[in-house]
C-alpha cells in the first residue's frame, strides 16, 4: 500500500507539472505576463468612456470594455504569433514565443483564438446594436493586421485602426452615436498607435529588413526620429483641440503638459536608435496614456456644475 500511494503521488505531481507548463505556455501566448499592450489598448478607450459620459460611465459598459480589452488584446497576440510562426524563430526577441518554440501548436493557437473571440462576442452582445455592429469591424481589423506586415509599407496604420477602434465603440455604447468629438479622439488615438509602434519597430528594424517585413520604422528611414517628433506634436495638438471641444479645462491641460514631457523623454531615448532604448520609449507610452486619463478624470471630479 505505501508503494501504491507513492506511485499515485508521483503521478499527480507529473500531471500537475504538465498542466502548469501547458497553462504557462497559453498565458505567454496571450502575453498576459506582459500587460503593456493591455494598457496601450485600454487608455484611449477609457479616455472615450469618461468624455462621452461626462465622467460618469455606466458600470456595465465600463466592466464590458475593460474585460473586452483584455480578451481582444489576448486574441490579437495569439493571431499575431500564428501569422508570424515561420518568422519568429529567426528573430532573437521572439524566438522563445510558444508557437515559435514548439510549445503550442498552430492548431491549438487557432482554437484558443476562436475561443477568445467568442468570449469577446458574448461580452459585446450585452451592448446596443450600434456597438455590436462596430465590434464586427473591430474583429476584422484584429484578424487582418498581422498579415499586413507582408503587404503594405505602413502596417502600423492598420494597427492604429484596430487599436483605436475602442474609442468610437465607447461612444456608441455610452451615447448610441458617435459625434465629431469621438472621431477626433479616434484620430488622435490612431496617431498615438503609429508613434509607439514605430518606436517598437525601430528595435526590430535589422531583423525585419532581413526577413522582408514592412514597418514604418523602415519606411521612415533616417527621418524616423523627426517624423515621430512631428506626429507627437500633431497628437498633442489634436488632444488640445479635443479638450476645447469637450469643454475640458485646467486639469486636462496639466495632464497634457506632463504628457508632452513624456513625449520629449521618448525622443531622447530613440535619438541613437539603440534597440533597448527604443523599447524603453515604447514602454513609456503606458505612462503617457495614463497621465492623459488622469487629467480627464480629475477634470470631471473637480468640475463644478
Amino acid at each position: 500500500m505505501p508503494s501504491m500511494r507513492k506511485s499515485n503521488s508521483k503521478g499527480l505531481q507529473v500531471r500537475s507539472s504538465a498542466f502548469g507548463h501547458w497553462l504557462g505556455c497559453y498565458l505567454r501566448l496571450m502575453r498576459l505576463h506582459a500587460p503593456i499592450g493591455i494598457w496601450l489598448l485600454l487608455w484611449p478607450t477609457l479616455w472615450a468612456l469618461w468624455i462621452s459620459s461626462s465622467g460618469r460611465p455606466s458600470p456595465t459598459v465600463f466592466a464590458v470594455f475593460v474585460l473586452g480589452t483584455i480578451v481582444l488584446r489576448s486574441a490579437g497576440c495569439v493571431i499575431n504569433d500564428f501569422a508570424d510562426r515561420h518568422l519568429d524563430p529567426h528573430v532573437q526577441r521572439t524566438a522563445d514565443r510558444p508557437i515559435a518554440s514548439g510549445d503550442v501548436s498552430p492548431r491549438e493557437a487557432l482554437v484558443l483564438f476562436v475561443g477568445l473571440m467568442l468570449i469577446a462576442l458574448g461580452l459585446v452582445t450585452t451592448m446596443n446594436s450600434l456597438t455590436v455592429q462596430m465590434a464586427i469591424v473591430g474583429a476584422a481589423l484584429t484578424i487582418i493586421y498581422p498579415f499586413m506586415k507582408r503587404i503594405i509599407a505602413a502596417p502600423q496604420l492598420v494597427l492604429g485602426l484596430a487599436f483605436a477602434w475602442g474609442v468610437p465603440m465607447a461612444y456608441a455604447a455610452e451615447t448610441g452615436e458617435i459625434p465629431q468629438t469621438g472621431w477626433l479622439l479616434y484620430l488622435c488615438a490612431l496617431i498615438w498607435v503609429v508613434i509607439y509602434d514605430t518606436e517598437y519597430a525601430m528595435s526590430d528594424r535589422e531583423d525585419d529588413l532581413k526577413l522582408g517585413i514592412h514597418s514604418t520604422a523602415i519606411l521612415f528611414g533616417e527621418m524616423d526620429v523627426a517624423i515621430i517628433a512631428g506626429l507627437q506634436l500633431v497628437l498633442l495638438s489634436g488632444l488640445f483641440l479635443l479638450g476645447r471641444s469637450a469643454g475640458l479645462g485646467l486639469w486636462f491641460l496639466l495632464g497634457l503638459v506632463v504628457a508632452a514631457i513624456l513625449a520629449l523623454r521618448q525622443l531622447v531615448l530613440i535619438r541613437r536608435r539603440d534597440r533597448d532604448d527604443c523599447l524603453r520609449a515604447f514602454w513609456n507610452n503606458a505612462w503617457f496614456g495614463g497621465v492623459v486619463f488622469v487629467g480627464i478624470a480629475l477634470e470631471y471630479i473637480f468640475r463644478v456644475d
